[in-house]
């Protein structure tokens, strides 16, 4: 390819114009060897110029098998013909990867679905992910038609997601954004972090209740990075209770996992059949956990009395 407008790091440049591979993936190239420019091996931060030639070589693609179908249980929070959307457990993988062959989500779906054959091959229907130990509502689109659309609005930032995390300490402010760029961490590979250079991310937060040393917030990505409220809020010094990635190394007993749910959504049904708005309400190891934190919290206790009657 033909550089068109120059003055940017090679990396940056690649990352614009082919949107499909990640910059951290582009990088990977990039100093395997396998990027050249004007016919040489670059550096991730050359500056390219205008006119310059890039050839990329990505490495031949391993085949990857179609995910099989698997009879487990799905709570249907709604479907209709274009999409489905489920109350993910935590627990629960979104696609078949190292260590999950065939107990996600996805072999799930071809149980319950087994005309599901929109989008790739190894995750059909997805439309967004959450963590695994993360839970609370999912889409799953069911047509081509209905999976482009969904997309759509989530690259547009048409769908409004707010979140329930528990988390140590307090934020500066009761309510805030933070704005902070996140990327691969340079030290720790498999983490993410605020680093400069990272892709432009945002989340916005509001304290619900205050329990000794703990707050609920509520919390509404504005952007979807990987990982982005854990970093975020980790960032803000208000690290997620339970997480044990991003979090402190000493946690409650009592919480097995991140104290993150996926609590409201709302997004436009394809088709122009209007906006769906959804709630899900805390599974039952998280009710626990604001049970036991709001003992002697009167306040605290008022302000979750929803939450907490699940």
């Amino acid at each position: 390819m033909r550089v068109e407008a120059g003055g940017h790091r090679l990396d940056r440049y690649l990352a614009d114009v082919l949107p499909d591979l990640s910059r951290s993936r582009l990088q990977q190239l990039i100093r395997a060897g396998r990027v050249t420019l004007d016919g040489q091996p670059a550096r991730c931060s050359t500056l390219v110029a205008a006119g310059m030639s890039i050839v990329v070589h990505l490495p031949a693609e391993t085949p990857v098998a179609a995910p099989t179908p698997r009879p487990i249980p799905l709570d249907i929070v709604y479907e209709d013909a274009d999409l489905v959307v489920i109350a993910k457990p935590a627990g629960l993988v979104v696609h078949p990867a190292a260590g999950h062959a065939d107990d996600t989500l996805v072999n799930a779906l071809l149980a319950r679905y087994p005309d599901l054959a929109v989008g790739e091959h190894d995750r059909p229907g997805i439309v967004h992910r959450l963590d695994r130990d993360t839970s609370g509502l999912l889409i799953i689109a069911r047509n081509q038609a209905a999976l482009e659309h969904l997309r759509d609005q989530f690259r547009h930032r048409r769908v409004r997601k707010t979140y329930l995390a528990l988390v140590h300490g307090r934020p500066p402010s009761p309510e805030g954004v933070v704005d902070a760029p996140v990327g691969r961490d340079p030290h720790q590979r498999k983490r993410m972090a605020v680093i400069p250079g990272g892709r432009p991310a945002r989340t916005a937060y509001r304290v619900l209740a205050e329990m000794g040393e703990c707050c609920l917030l509520a919390v509404t990505p504005e952007t979807g990075r990987t990982h982005q409220i854990r970093v975020h809020l980790a960032w803000l010094g208000v690290p997620v209770v339970g997480d044990r990635v991003y979090g402190r190394r000493r946690q409650p007993s009592d919480v097995a996992r991140q104290f993150l749910h996926a609590w409201r959504l709302s997004f436009e049904r394809p088709g122009g059949k209007g906006r769906l708005d959804l709630e899900c309400p805390l599974p039952e190891d998280l009710r626990a956990v604001l049970h036991r934190l709001s003992v002697g919290h009167d306040q605290a206790r008022l302000a979750m009395a929803p939450l907490l009657e699940g």
